[in-house]
C-alpha cells in the first residue's frame, strides 16, 4: 500500500491556487485519509505561509481566512507524525548529511520516522522544494514533484 507524505510546500497547494495545485487536489481526492501523512508542524508552516501571502497582498483577507479554515479541516483529516525526540534526532542527523534548513530537516525526519513506524508501507515524499526532494531521494524515498506532474 502506498502512502503520501506531503511537506509544507506541497500541502499549501490545497489552500492557494498555484502551480501544482491541481496535482495535489487530484492526489488527495484519490487517496484515503489514512494514507495521507504530514508532520505535526506542517499546519503551522502552512498557516504562516498563508498569513505572509495575505500581508503581502498575494491573497485577500477573506481568501486568507477561508484558506485557514479549510486548513484546519484538512489537517485534522491527515495522519500527523508528532515532532517527538525521534524526529528531532533524525532531523539532526539529516543536517549532518544534507544541506537543509531546520524546517526542511524536520519535514524529512518526520517522514523517516513515519516510514520506520509503518514498515511495509511505501511512503512517497511529496514536495515542491528541489533541495528537499533531492535529500529525500538520497534517503531512499520515492519522490513526487507536483508541478512536474502538470506538465
Amino acid at each position: 500500500m502506498t502512502c503520501y507524505f506531503l511537506d509544507a510546500t506541497a500541502f499549501v497547494k490545497l489552500f492557494v491556487q498555484e502551480a501544482g495545485t491541481d496535482t495535489i487536489i487530484r492526489l488527495m481526492e484519490a487517496t484515503e485519509d489514512n494514507r495521507k501523512l504530514i508532520s505535526a508542524g506542517t499546519p503551522l508552516e502552512v498557516y504562516a505561509a498563508l498569513k505572509r501571502r495575505e500581508r503581502n497582498g498575494g491573497i485577500s483577507a477573506a481568501d486568507g481566512e477561508a484558506a485557514r479554515n479549510i486548513l484546519r479541516v484538512e489537517a485534522a483529516r491527515m495522519v500527523q507524525q508528532p515532532l517527538n525526540p525521534a524526529v528531532l534526532e533524525a532531523a539532526r542527523q539529516l543536517l549532518d548529511r544534507h544541506e537543509l534548513r531546520s524546517a526542511e530537516a524536520l519535514q524529512l525526519a518526520a517522514a523517516i520516522v513515519a516510514r520506520e513506524m509503518f514498515q511495509g508501507l511505501e511512503i512517497v515524499f511529496v514536495s515542491a522544494d528541489a533541495r528537499l526532494r533531492e535529500a529525500a531521494h538520497k534517503e531512499h524515498f520515492e519522490v513526487l514533484e507536483p508541478v512536474d506532474q502538470e506538465a
